[in-house]
């Protein structure tokens, strides 16, 4: 019987990871399931599953899940520490998907237990790619890609050397405001940018998308999880969400990965390698879809693809930088501090600072120092704002 934890159970990524464990009784043995405010959620699941331990990232919120548990004999706790903690408790395979910089820490300390990690925090590879690859050979721990593009890519490679591929092309649906002019983008609406038109997806994640942040947090990841370099990256627009990636091989050949939109291939991909096992999501009838479509992202329309650009050339500490900034104005923009298009004004802000002060640019890739540069940058992103809505 395998061993796992969720750290995130309770977001989208969390859920369809328990749907598909769900659907193998007796298979698995949940060690631990971490959650945020959901704690009806987080419990319920928690005792479905037996898990040994259910941990809210939210201190204040830990007498809550105690009596939400009341009788089941499963362990509650809180906080980041207790996050961090349930991360160390040995596992088989441990589903990374707490969303945003908060991933890093537990995902860390998950590698050093020398596990599997099934990766679909994003942002742990874009702020500290090198700290988190070396760890996990420091201690012979393996980390699958869960984004959908990326165990698209690692699929497509399976089998390839590295150095037979030309260019990666991940894909993006283009989100929410693909077809709007650009002039209505500056009044987009938070509701508005909530509504992705392909993904089921948290409403950070889905607002990400209509900024295409998500997409340039990705290029960033493409980067540091494969090794290749940043002008082997292309980023596609397809409106359909049907491929999901291409690598392109030295002889010219294209291989894709092709699938409907649900997050349970990728998942399930992850939890069973390296086998490939049947899961419930939808056959594509190709016939029915009939055609496909791709064009170029407009970087008018789309500046976070060019800043994404830039974080590579720049390196260092500048992904910590870019990740922060981006949270922060993200932040800023669902509470109506700011609008849409002022989201990527703010992160350039942040990079143009961090790149003015380049000590940081050559700092050592420490977990100290990305928190230390993700502080940082927050502070500069509020900076900011005020400066746009002063």
């Amino acid at each position: 019987m395998r061993r796992l934890t969720i750290l995130g159970a309770t977001g989208s990524i969390g859920q369809n990871t328990i749907d598909l464990i769900r659907r193998e009784p007796g298979a698995y043995e949940v060690v631990a399931l971490t959650g945020g405010a959901n704690i009806a959620r987080l419990a319920e699941d928690a005792r479905a599953l037996g898990a040994a331990v259910a941990v809210t990232a939210y201190d204040d919120r830990l007498q809550d899940l105690r009596a939400a548990l009341a009788g089941s004999g499963i362990e509650a706790a809180a906080g980041a520490e207790a996050i961090i903690e349930a991360a160390r408790r040995p596992a088989d395979w441990i589903m990374s998907a707490i969303v945003g910089s908060a991933g890093l820490a537990p995902g860390l300390a998950a590698l050093e237990q020398g596990t599997t990690l099934a990766l679909a925090n994003k942002e742990s590879l874009v702020c500290a790619g090198a700290l988190v690859l070396e760890t996990a050979r420091r201690h012979g721990a393996r980390i699958l890609p869960v984004d959908s593009e990326h165990s698209a890519v690692f699929q497509a490679m399976a089998g390839e050397e590295i150095t037979a591929v030309e260019r990666i092309v991940i894909t993006a649906s283009g989100g929410a405001f693909r077809d709007w002019p650009l002039q209505r983008l500056a009044r987009a609406s938070v509701a508005e940018a909530s509504n992705h038109p392909n993904w089921d997806m948290g409403q950070r994640i889905t607002i990400d998308s209509a900024s295409m942040f998500n997409k340039a947090l990705e290029v960033i990841e493409t980067r540091e999880f494969f090794g290749v370099l940043p002008e082997q990256i292309e980023v596609l627009v397809h409106p359909e969400s049907l491929i999901h990636a291409l690598v392109g091989f030295n002889d010219g050949a294209l291989m894709a990965h092709v699938g409907a939109p649900d997050m349970r291939h990728a998942i399930g991909y992850a939890l069973h390698w390296p086998a490939r096992r049947a899961l419930p999501v939808p056959r594509l009838d190709l016939a029915a879809v009939g055609q496909m479509t791709f064009r170029a992202p407009d970087e008018t329309r789309y500046p976070a693809l060019r800043l994404a650009r830039a974080v590579m050339q720049m390196g260092g500490l500048a992904g910590a930088a870019f990740n922060a900034a981006k949270e922060r104005g993200l932040d800023g923009f669902i509470a109506g501090r700011i609008g849409f298009l002022d989201m990527a004004c703010v992160v350039e802000r942040v990079l143009d600072r961090f790149a003015a002060q380049g000590g940081h640019a050559n700092a050592a890739m420490t977990l100290d120092n990305v928190l230390q540069t993700d502080h940082l940058a927050r502070i500069w992103a509020d900076e900011a704002m005020a400066e746009k809505a002063g």
